[in-house]
């Protein structure tokens, strides 16, 4: 099962019940991961109320070194310390080593646990990947805003299973084979290709693409290919309006939702002049009825080829 939950989905300036962008994904398997997307001011609090724990965050992501999506890092570090923290905490950014060492020499203090930075490439224009779990891995691509930043893609590995039925169909014996064609799709034997379709079900992993700040680009619909969720800035409703401060509207984050062949869209990151969202979600879910409004705290849980936001059911 994964988890997202919505810790912040306002721009700019944070209102009484709107805070700055923070996105969790818990994945829970044989092992549990607790991931951070941005950590915009109040992020620590938002995580308290939501009911996650922030000492449990294995690693943090950062899209940009705009201060309402990292302000919340300083003092979520501050409390981690208070707290005993003792293993490692990895902050992935553009230029991270800079602005890590930056947050770090604010206080007198270093914390008794390691914050270690990791750089993230913000200029070649391609999906890199940049980590690599037992169960997940996690990209990144540069995207267009006014400073280095990234957008972000969760991508579950896909669960591979050989079928001995079809194997004795084609006589096929067991052997160490079976693991190269796991990992290349493929393998000859005597001269005939076998896929790997041919011989195994495979169930695709869940894939998840989290934007950060950026105007429409090619680099998020290459991302975001055949995603299953993706989260896209959308400043604002009335179309065109965001291209002057480097943002998409809804209209253009629904673009790319249909460009990239997205299933399921989330709008976050909105303006605080938007009070009725419900109003907002209407008129964008008759373009792309596969989308939702984000709001704070919202939870989406993924199970399969469903998801449930808030009670309610969505079919991947």
């Amino acid at each position: 099962m994964i988890r997202i939950t919505l810790l912040g989905t306002v721009s700019g300036i944070p209102s009484t019940d709107r805070n700055h962008p923070a996105v969790c994904i818990e994945y829970f398997s044989t092992s549990y991961h607790c991931l951070l997307f941005d950590c915009g001011e109040n992020t620590q609090v938002q995580l308290m109320k939501s009911g996650i724990s922030f000492m449990s965050i294995d690693k943090i992501f950062i899209t940009h070194w705009h201060a309402d999506h990292f302000a919340g890092l300083i003092p979520l570090i501050q409390t981690m310390n208070l707290e005993g923290r003792e293993k490692d905490l990895f902050i992935f950014a553009p230029e991270a080593e800079k602005f890590v060492r930056k947050i770090l020499e604010l206080s007198y203090y270093k914390p008794r646990f390691g914050v270690i930075p990791i750089n993230v490439d913000f200029e070649e224009k391609e999906v890199k990947k940049i980590l690599e779990e037992k169960e997940f891995e996690i990209y990144s691509i540069p995207v267009d805003h006014t400073i280095p930043a990234v957008a972000y893609c969760f991508k579950e590995k896909d669960r591979i299973n050989i079928d001995e039925s079809k194997l004795k169909k084609l006589k096929l014996e067991k052997g160490r084979w079976l693991r190269k064609i796991k990992k290349i799709g493929y393998y000859k034997i005597d001269g005939k290709e076998i896929k790997l379709e041919d011989i195994a079900k495979i169930n695709k992993g869940i894939k998840i693409v989290y934007t950060g700040d950026t105007r429409p680009c090619e680099q998020v619909v290459e991302i975001s290919k055949d995603s299953d969720i993706l989260i896209h800035d959308a400043t604002f409703f009335e179309e065109d309006e965001a291209d002057g401060i480097a943002h998409a509207d809804f209209f253009q984050a629904i673009e790319i939702a249909k460009k990239s062949n997205s299933k399921f869209l989330i709008l976050t990151h909105l303006s605080r002049r938007y009070r009725n969202l419900d109003e907002l979600e209407e008129k964008a879910r008759e373009v792309f009825p596969n989308c939702k409004v984000a709001r704070d705290l919202m939870k989406i849980v993924i199970k399969k080829n469903e998801i449930e936001i808030n009670g309610e059911k969505f079919v991947l």
